[in-house]
């Protein structure tokens, strides 16, 4: 029987998990396994009754990047095809990005290459202290164009110099004082510290939360000059204006629950 590569489960309280479900290729990701991610991903974004994503990898691994027998596929690939599979997936690494759901990466095990770049696309990283990471790209002789992006915003260009040209591995320790992952956790407390950020997130205001990440791409990079203030001044009284944000308002002074925990 065909295995289905990403499986997707969604609790009562609207947390959806996202599982990469290819253990025995330590969750390597093919042409299906990227389309399917990314049709899911979709999914999820346009679906209201879901309030935050985790993505995650089954067996010991959260996701090794290129599947190899993929990779020898596109050796023979002329240019445009490579471009083609280029454009998709750097529509999964966008999507993910720029989901509007807050995401959290639970990371067990080693993320390599397009994995590293998935967890940097996350908008938490939550990751097992035995976790290996790497960007092994040049020993192939090509380079991780596409999560770039995503890594250099997470890690800073001076230490991306250092792990995009060495391609050596690091830890978790490491990665988290890089600003890759936020948290290092044991395994065995893996799940609750995964369980105990979703229900921070869960109370939160939904709408507000897609402002919040939107008004990070917002500013991100820019010169702190009139426009971005005045940017700065329409989202705030865009926000607080809507009917969550009059609510929220409205609840905190009341001294009561607002109507998005009912």
């Amino acid at each position: 029987m065909h295995q289905t590569t990403v499986l997707l489960h969604v609790d009562p309280r609207g947390v959806a998990t996202v599982t990469l479900n290819r253990a025995e290729l330590h969750n390597a990701i093919d042409d299906e396994t990227a389309s399917l991610l990314t049709a899911t991903l979709e999914t999820l974004a346009d679906d209201d009754s879901v309030r935050v994503v985790v993505l995650t990898g089954s067996g010991i691994s959260f996701s090794a990047g290129h599947d190899s027998d993929w990779m020898r596929h596109m050796a023979s690939f002329s240019e445009a095809q490579l471009r083609h599979h280029a454009q998709q997936l750097s529509r999964l690494l966008r999507t993910l990005d720029t989901l509007p759901k807050p995401t959290i990466a639970r990371i067990p095990g080693s993320a390599f290459g397009l994995g590293a770049g998935l967890v940097a696309c996350c908008d938490i990283a939550i990751g097992a202290s035995e976790a290996l990471f790497s960007f092994s790209d040049v020993k192939l002789g090509v380079i991780p164009a596409l999560s770039a992006p995503y890594v250099v915003r997470a890690i800073g260009p001076r230490a991306a110099r250092r792990y995009f040209v060495s391609a050596e591995r690091f830890n978790a320790g490491k990665a988290k004082r890089l600003g890759l992952l936020h948290q290092v956790v044991e395994l065995d407390e893996l799940d609750s510290a995964v369980e105990h950020c979703a229900s921070h997130l869960l109370i939160n205001g939904p709408n507000a939360m897609r402002a919040a990440k939107q008004l990070i791409a917002l500013i991100d990079s820019r010169e702190l000059d009139d426009d971005l203030f005045e940017d700065a001044i329409d989202a705030i009284v865009k926000v607080r204006a809507s009917e969550e944000g009059r609510e929220g308002i409205h609840a905190f002074l009341e001294q009561r629950k607002p109507n998005w925990l009912d």
